[in-house]
């Protein structure tokens, strides 16, 4: 559906027709450009704004379906840059991604939603306060969306490492490596930056062309060259994006590496107390089980004492094994 739609002119607002079929010719005349943002639409709640505006089937089939990767494609009448803003649900500690698509022509901005990981009223807002860069056409636009999604990365990234310094103090603390649900939880949060990763990663070429840095020099259409230094500040920041996702895949991994050597050696000390008790029980049965025999000449048989002996020999002997495997750091 259509949740807002209106006609910008020296960045101040005029809202814009009931029907907007005439809002691209006004917005042309008046020399501004026209912001239409739907959230979901249907197929043939679209078709409608993609006749009107001449967006290009292969990216009306991408804004419909969603489920894209982070990119930019340019064509014959407009430019289309999908975004995937994230969310953090810290009662869950989960990332969850939604999606932008953004058509941005001459006079034109179109902006489809899809999920709710995307403040785009509250950029709206912003930006209506701001008429000094509304006023610089559907480039602002553009690079408010970016510049909020980018941003919010940021933010989501900090969270993260918060929850992975907590994963980490619980996987190293006395007890809690130990638990079942330790390696799980590690896996999970694992999942969690592989979320992160897609919505982040694939962003950087877009954004570096937006920018016009490197290899991608030249200018982008419909993109004013101006806003290249504000481009060059959002790919700043999605580079420490990227470079903190980095940091947090690869601390996580060696955290459940660290996790699966500790249980390792847990076992094996496990293995080793159990081998020593059972040689300690070893000793006191083998003694018994050859008095136990019943034949008629065995040593020390008829003499009175032979029972405490035996059972001081016993004692005594656990004594040794209990303090030899416990010098050895078997017990």
């Amino acid at each position: 559906m259509i949740v807002d739609c209106a006609i910008y002119r020296d960045g101040q607002r005029t809202e814009g027709p009931e029907d907007f079929s005439d809002a691209l010719d006004q917005a042309r005349a008046a020399g501004g450009f026209v912001w239409i943002g739907l959230h979901e639409p249907t197929e043939r709640e679209f078709e409608h704004v993609t006749r009107e505006f001449g967006l290009h089937p292969l990216a009306v089939e991408d804004a419909l379906k969603a489920h894209q990767r982070p990119k930019l494609e340019v064509y014959d009448d407009s430019l289309f840059l999908v975004l995937k803003p994230v969310v953090y649900e810290p009662e869950s500690d989960t990332v969850s991604s939604g999606e932008v698509m953004v058509f941005l022509g001459d006079a034109f901005v179109v902006v489809v939603r899809h999920g709710e990981g995307a403040p785009l009223k509250a950029i709206r807002q912003r930006l209506e306060r701001e008429p000094e860069l509304l006023g610089k056409g559907p480039t602002s636009v553009l690079y408010a969306i970016a510049d909020a999604t980018v941003d919010h990365y940021l933010d989501v990234a900090t969270e993260l490492q918060t929850d992975l310094e907590e994963l980490e103090t619980e996987v190293f603390s006395p007890d809690g490596g130990g638990s079942r649900n330790t390696a799980s939880r590690i896996y999970t949060f694992k999942r969690q930056i592989l979320e992160f990763r897609r919505a982040t990663g694939p962003l950087a070429v877009p954004v570096h062309r937006l920018a016009g840095t490197g290899a991608f020099g030249s200018a982008v259409p419909f993109v004013d060259d101006r806003a290249r230094p504000f481009f060059r500040d959002v790919h700043d920041h999605l580079t420490r994006v990227n470079e903190s996702v980095e940091n947090l895949d690869r601390l996580v991994s060696d955290i459940l590496s660290a996790h699966l050597a500790q249980m390792s050696v847990r076992q094996n000390d496990d293995m080793r107390k159990i081998s020593a008790w059972a040689a300690m029980a070893a000793v006191p049965t083998m003694i018994a089980g050859v008095y136990g025999m019943n034949f008629e000449h065995m040593p020390e048989l008829s003499w009175s004492w032979s029972y405490p002996a035996v059972i001081v020999l016993m004692a005594v002997l656990e004594v040794l094994l209990f303090r030899l495997f416990k010098r050895r750091g078997w017990l």
